[in-house]
Parts: structure tokens; sequence; C-alpha cells
């Protein structure tokens, strides 16, 4: 094949490299290594089994042909009725309630819906690594503000201002953050939102890590803030880290009406609808809340076990230091010490320890690594060993 025959879009998007470490990792193991991996980013906890037999009973039901491209009623009606008790909705509409094939669709609709040619957004850094490529593929423009540990990883409305021209449409915020945990306070995040409503800006919130909190943490969802905020709000989420449903790839938005019909229409052209049957187990954990959040409990106990035992373990390296997360399944230690760069860092410890880690240049947050801890204590323990042998030996 001739070069040149794969379109800009093609050429330009960069893969996923927290899925390329995790792919290593994998094939590593395969290949009889032992292999410590801190990159995949999904808990390492079965899905409910109230959820899969809600799922199943689907299967023998018959319910595997197509759904509304925007969901299931049933189930956009008990989001809705979700979102109207946290003040995201305004009133129980479930026109206003897409679901999506996973929360990364989700994001990327949010985008594609409201951002194109000549636009701006402006993303905090450390971001996840898909946001500056979605809006790449919506022929936007990323404006990246960077907020390092010493401002606990969270920007502030004179830095977004800062980067606020006349073709910014919108800011995307990430609370709690992958990669780092950080978590935003509801004055942190009022600030924000009443900065977009100065600048007519629309806020994309991507909430799919509301629930795992740590430290007696509270989760604020801004369109919740006000009227105005529920309306340029465009807020994201999906059952994939709370209910250890990501490969069920189901993810969810919130908007108002004009946004929320713009996404369905480019659902309808591009994926048509989430797979019918996994939305009938999502619909299970919405009809039990109750049993969802005691199963969310449980497996908040071990990660919060291993959140302080990896951080403890980290920041006892020398060179080394590690802020506390409160939110999400990550820590991001600052590496910047050691004279490598962050990629050269995570490489070598790949090859010297087998150990799998992401490079913070993925996050745009060079001198940084990010270190999941949605994998047991023993990966932990042996983990932390090599890491600190290893940075013994650059010494």
């Amino acid at each position: 094949m001739k070069n040149g025959h794969l379109s800009s879009w093609a050429k330009n998007v960069a893969p996923s490299p927290t899925l390329a470490v995790d792919a290593k990792a994998k094939a590593l193991k395969a290949a009889g290594e032992d292999v410590c991996g801190f990159g995949a980013g999904e808990p390492d906890f079965d899905t409910p089994s109230f959820i899969k037999e809600a799922c199943g009973q689907a299967l023998t039901d018959g319910k595997t042909k197509y759904a509304p491209a925007a969901g299931i009623p049933a189930l956009r009606d008990a989001l809705a009725k979700k979102y109207l008790e946290k003040g995201v909705l305004n009133e129980k509409n479930p026109s206003q309630v897409v679901l999506s094939p996973g929360g990364k669709y989700s994001c990327y609709m949010a985008i594609l819906a409201t951002c194109g040619h000549g636009d701006e957004v402006i993303i905090p850094a450390p971001y996840w690594v898909s946001y500056p490529e979605m809006v790449k593929l919506a022929g936007a423009k990323p404006r990246i503000v960077f907020a390092g540990d010493n401002q606990g990883f969270k920007v502030t409305p004179a830095q977004i201002e800062e980067v606020i021209t006349p073709a910014s449409r919108m800011i995307i915020l990430n609370s709690p953050s992958n990669p780092t945990g950080s978590l935003y306070s509801r004055k942190e995040m009022e600030a924000i939102v009443e900065l977009a409503c100065s600048h007519d800006l629309l806020i994309m919130s991507d909430e799919i890590y509301e629930y795992l909190l740590y430290d007696n943490a509270e989760h604020f969802s801004p369109a919740s803030f006000s009227a105005e905020a529920a309306d340029r709000v465009i807020t994201v989420s999906g059952f994939s880290k709370t209910f250890s449903m990501t490969g069920w790839r189901l993810g969810t938005l919130v908007a108002n009406p004009e946004i929320s019909k713009a996404v369905a229409d480019l659902q309808s052209q591009t994926t048509s609808n989430a797979t019918t049957f996994a939305q009938f187990g999502a619909l299970a954990a919405m009809e039990n809340w109750d049993l969802s959040m005691k199963a969310v409990q449980g497996m908040l106990l071990h990660f919060d076990r291993r959140r302080l035992k990896l951080l403890q373990g980290l920041n006892a390296i020398a060179g080394m230091s590690c802020q506390r997360s409160e939110g999400a399944f990550y820590l991001f230690p600052n590496i910047s010490s050691y004279g490598l760069s962050s990629e050269e860092f995570s490489a070598r410890l790949l090859e010297k320890e087998k150990v799998a880690v992401v490079s913070g240049h993925a996050f745009g947050a060079e001198g940084y690594i990010r270190l999941s801890y949605a994998t047991s204590d023993e990966v932990i323990e042996s983990g932390l060993t090599r890491i600190q042998r290893f940075c013994t030996n650059l010494d």
C-alpha cells in the first residue's frame, strides 16, 4: 500500500500508553517472566454476582436485539433519578441521559458534540492520557495547564484564566483524578465553575471515580452548583470502575437537552447502542443501590489498605516522594531526583526488575510515574522491594 492512504486523524493519533504498558506486562507474564504489574487501570475484583445474574437473565430472556441509541428507557430513567438526587439534574428528565459503549466513548462524544476546528479545550495536567487525543480527533486544539505535586496536582482559576482565548470552548475536569488520585474541594471546584460561567465556557466533568474515595473525602459534581452550571456542565461517568465492569463497556453522559440529543444522534451514526444485555446488568446495579454500595465498600477496604501500604513504601525510598491520594486507585510519585526522564525510568525499571509502571510523560507530567494499586498485596510488596533495589542501584 502506498504511503499516504491513512487519514490525518489516523496518522496523528497516539495509541494509549496505559493499555500498551498493560499489554507488554501481560506478554512478559505469558512468556514466563515474573512481572509486577502496576499499569492496569481496572479493579482486580469480579463484577458483583447480582449484576452478572441480571445480565445472564437478560440473555435468557432474549434481550439480544438493538436498543435505542441512547440506552434502554428503564436504565436512563434510573440514572436520571440518581442524578436528580445528586442535584446534577434539576428535574428527572431521562432524555438528558445517554448510555454509551464505555466512559471513554462518553468523553469523546462530549467533546465531539461541542468542539470542532478552531476551538480550544483547556486540559489540566497531569491528565488522563486520552483527553488530548480526543480533542485533536474532534479537530480542536488542546491547551495544557500544569499543576505539580507542590500544589496537590490541582490547577487554579488563575492558571486557567491565563490560557483562555477567544477560541476557548471547554475546560476538562477529572476529580478524583487519573493519574494522581487528587480531589478538588467544593470551594476549588466552585471557583473554576464561576470562571467558566464568566467566560461562557463548557465544562466536561469526568466523574468515573466518584465513589472511590478515602479519608472521609467528599466528591462534588460541578453541575449541581447552580442552574447555570447544570446547563453548561457535561457530566461523564460509567459503570467500569465503581462496579468493576471495565469489560462491559458502559459509559454515561448527562447534559442539557441540546447536547444530550446531539450525543445520541452521533451515537446513532457511529456505534448504535451500547450492548443491550449489558445494560440490564447495569440496571440491576441502579435498582439495588444499597447492595451495589455494599460491594463498593468491600472493594474500598482493600484499595485503602493497598493505597497506604504502597504510599508508605514509595515514600521510604530515598529520592522518591509521593502525595497521598484521596480517590481512584493510583499513586503518582515524583522521580525527578534520579536524573532520568520518566520514560527512561519506566523502561529501565521494567527491563531490570520486571516492574511495569506508566511514565508520567504519558499524562503530561514529566518527572513522575503512575502506579495502580488495583492489584494484590503480594504484587505491591514484591514491587516495592524491586523498585527500592532499582533506585538504590541508580546511585
